[in-house]
């Protein structure tokens, strides 16, 4: 009897991995920053990976991304389900109300961006600084509606942060998804949009009069140069989104390997760059123990602000 060789030759039983679609799981709703950059992500994922690698984004807004997050940390850790975990998102939840999941419940695989935040309003608004906005609100307490991305979001915090600073008071309009607060500034439903700078860039560069009052870094972005900062303009607020691939706790070794290497391929290629460059998306790639440690120290900072400007009911 002759056997044939996959009988007889360990790890030549099955096809290399992956066998079947990967899904990428994307907390919020289709349309928005995080969303875009995951499909164009995906194209290169699969370019890298090869062994004809297919990989589908699958959108699960709500709850400020704890649906999503909820999904991706359940999933069985078999390299088959991958997402995008937002900060300050899932470092929030955890902190404002029992849930599932927590950072350290994933295995990283790789920041992608990072996006500052930003405060845009409809271009017909005569607003044209955070001074002028400041002095509105004043004058008009709980007349500035904002649009966040949910409560504990980097845009929410910021906003809370802008309010402290500022000695306002802001009415808080939370949606589902980046692509929900744009169509929610387009149509004036509210008065301001609390978004990143990039996907505000991007917004604009699609038709939609949007006028900028301020980017939440340290710097003014490259792509963004002439938005001032708001340290520059006397407020003291930092904010800004991080948005990596992670998978289930457990992967096999060799399909973690692989996906992190696919990940960090994917950020490096050129043509990944300039695409995410035309959709304004500031890649800032970090390494798995990298990105474990910013998100460990993030934590600690959000857990500080927790006790004194707590962003929900305690």
């Amino acid at each position: 009897m002759t056997l044939c060789a996959t009988a007889i030759v360990p790890g030549l039983a099955h096809a290399a991995y992956p066998e079947q679609p990967i899904k990428m799981v994307v907390a919020y709703a289709s349309g928005g920053g995080t969303d875009i950059i995951a499909r164009l992500l995906a194209q290169y994922m699969q370019k890298h990976m090869g062994n004809n690698a297919s990989i589908v984004v699958m959108n699960r807004p709500g709850a400020g991304g704890a649906i999503g997050f909820r999904e991706l940390v359940n999933a069985k850790p078999d390299g088959y389900t991958i997402g995008f975990i937002n900060t300050p998102n899932v470092l929030t939840i955890p902190i404002e109300r029992k849930v599932s999941f927590h950072w350290s419940n994933y295995d990283l695989l790789g920041n992608v961006v990072d996006d500052p935040g930003n405060f845009s309003v409809h271009a017909d608004t005569p607003i044209k600084s955070l001074g002028e906005l400041a002095a509105y609100a004043k004058a008009n307490p709980g007349a500035v509606t904002y649009g966040t991305t949910g409560i504990g979001s980097d845009d929410h915090l910021a906003a809370l942060m802008f309010e402290r600073a500022a000695g306002v008071k802001l009415t808080h309009v939370p949606f589902k998804g980046g692509a929900e607060v744009h169509n929610a500034i387009a149509s004036k439903q509210i008065f301001m949009a609390a978004m990143n700078i990039g996907e505000a860039l991007q917004y604009q560069k699609g038709g939609t009069p949007l006028r900028h009052l301020g980017q939440m870094s340290d710097k003014r972005s490259n792509f963004a140069a002439n938005v001032p900062t708001f340290k520059e303009q006397g407020f003291n607020v930092i904010m800004a989104s991080l948005r990596g691939i992670a998978a289930p706790k457990g992967l096999p070794p060799a399909v973690r390997e692989q996906l992190v290497n696919a990940v960090q391929k994917a950020v490096s290629d050129p043509e990944f760059q300039a695409e995410a460059s035309n959709y304004f998306a500031p890649l800032r790639y970090l390494a798995p123990a990298a990105y474990a440690a910013e998100l460990k120290e993030d934590e600690a900072e959000f857990q500080q602000l927790w006790q004194v400007m707590p962003w929900t009911d305690k």
